[in-house]
C-alpha cells in the first residue's frame, strides 16, 4: 500500500524518533508499504517519520545511482534503530532533494565516510562502514529520525530565499506526483 509522505511543516518531521523492538504491530508490513511509497515517489530512501511514525526504521535502494557508481547496484537496505558511530573525512558538497520537501534541491555538506550500526529486518545485528553515495543517503535518512531536514544544513541565506516556497509546502500550495499529508489538513494536487 502506497503511503502518504509528510510534508515539510508537519510536527512527525522535527521528532527525534523512537527505538522500536520485534513485537512493533505489522512492522513487515510497514516495510513493504514504505519501500512500495519510496519506489512510486522515486526516491532511494525513506524514513519512517517521512510516512508519519516517528519510529527508527529506514528503507534505502541506492540502485537508481549505479550508473554512475557501481557499487550502489543492488545496495538495498531495512535498517531497524540504527545510529551512526562515526563521521570521518573532509566534507563534500552533494545536490540533495527530498520526498518530504518536493520541488527544492540544494548543496549539501557532509563527512564522506559513516560507520553505523542497526538491525536489519530479521532483526540481525550489523556494524558496517560506508562512504560516498552510500554513506550520503543514509546520512539523509538519518537526519529525519533525528528531526533534521537537509534544509537545515544549508546556510542561512539560501534558507531564507527558499522560504516562500517552503511556506507553499507546509501549507499544501504545491503539486506532485505522489500522495501528502500536510499540518494544515490539505491534499496537494497530483501532477
Amino acid at each position: 500500500m502506497i503511503l502518504p509522505i509528510t510534508a515539510y511543516g508537519h510536527p512527525t518531521l522535527r521528532k527525534v524518533a523512537s527505538e522500536i523492538d520485534k513485537s512493533y504491530p505489522n512492522l513487515q508490513e510497514l516495510i513493504d508499504n514504505m519501500y512500495e511509497t519510496m519506489y512510486t515517489s522515486s526516491g532511494v530512501g525513506l524514513a519512517a517519520p517521512q510516512v508519519n511514525r516517528s519510529i527508527r526504521l529506514l528503507v534505502l535502494d541506492a540502485t537508481p545511482f549505479a550508473e554512475e557508481v557501481p557499487e550502489a547496484e543492488g545496495f538495498k537496505r531495512v535498517m531497524i534503530n540504527p545510529y551512526i558511530i562515526e563521521e570521518s573525512g573532509e566534507e563534500w558538497t552533494f545536490n540533495e532533494g527530498c520526498l518530504s520537501i518536493p520541488d527544492i534541491r540544494e548543496d549539501v555538506s557532509r563527512k564522506p565516510k559513516i560507520r553505523i550500526q542497526y538491525y536489519d529486518g530479521n532483526w540481525e545485528f550489523h556494524d558496517e562502514k560506508y562512504d560516498d553515495v552510500m554513506a550520503r543517503i543514509i546520512q539523509h535518512e538519518y537526519d529525519h529520525l533525528e528531526g533534521i531536514l537537509f534544509v537545515d544544513r544549508i546556510n542561512s541565506m539560501r534558507k531564507m530565499l527558499l522560504k516562500r516556497k517552503l511556506q507553499d509546502i507546509s501549507k499544501g500550495n504545491i503539486t506532485v506526483g505522489y500522495k501528502m499529508i500536510f499540518p494544515v489538513g490539505k491534499k496537494a494536487k497530483r501532477k
